[in-house]
């Protein structure tokens, strides 16, 4: 499906999202996930990246099931319960890392992160939800 990856003139430098991603037809919206494997079990109690890991498998459980697949995500968000405000060093690199080794770098898809007080259990580091375009 033909997507529009859009960085308009004069727009501020990005990394590692698209501005805007214009989109023809239905879309695939897949709630947020978080670092719980099949059984229910927390993934990562202290390690963001392996939360994060989880939290990709699951999003690619979901998309796979709703007809979509990594190739066709159009936004991310992003939802991180720790940002130190000084350096953003404490969960963010994480997460990127994790996003760069899923995306195609030329065409990333638009993205928002959020710092939150908390997520539904006090052990989760963060929660990412994704709109996509089926797979056709």
């Amino acid at each position: 499906m033909p997507r529009d990856h859009v960085r308009p003139p004069g727009s501020p430098p990005v990394n590692g999202y698209s501005h805007a991603v214009a989109v023809p037809g239905p879309l695939v919206v897949v709630s947020g996930q978080v670092p719980l494997d099949a059984e229910g079990r927390l993934v990562g109690e202290d390690d963001t990246e392996a939360q994060v890991r989880q939290v990709h498998a699951n999003l690619a459980t979901a998309r796979e099931a709703a007809g979509s697949d990594l190739a066709h995500v159009v936004k991310y968000t992003f939802l991180l319960t720790d940002l130190a405000r000084d350096d953003l060093a404490r969960d963010l690199p994480a997460p990127r890392a994790v996003r760069d080794g899923h995306q195609d770098p030329a065409r990333p898809p638009a993205s928002s992160l959020v710092q939150v007080a908390a997520l539904v259990r006090p052990a989760f580091r963060g929660e990412i939800e994704a709109l996509a375009v089926p797979a056709v």
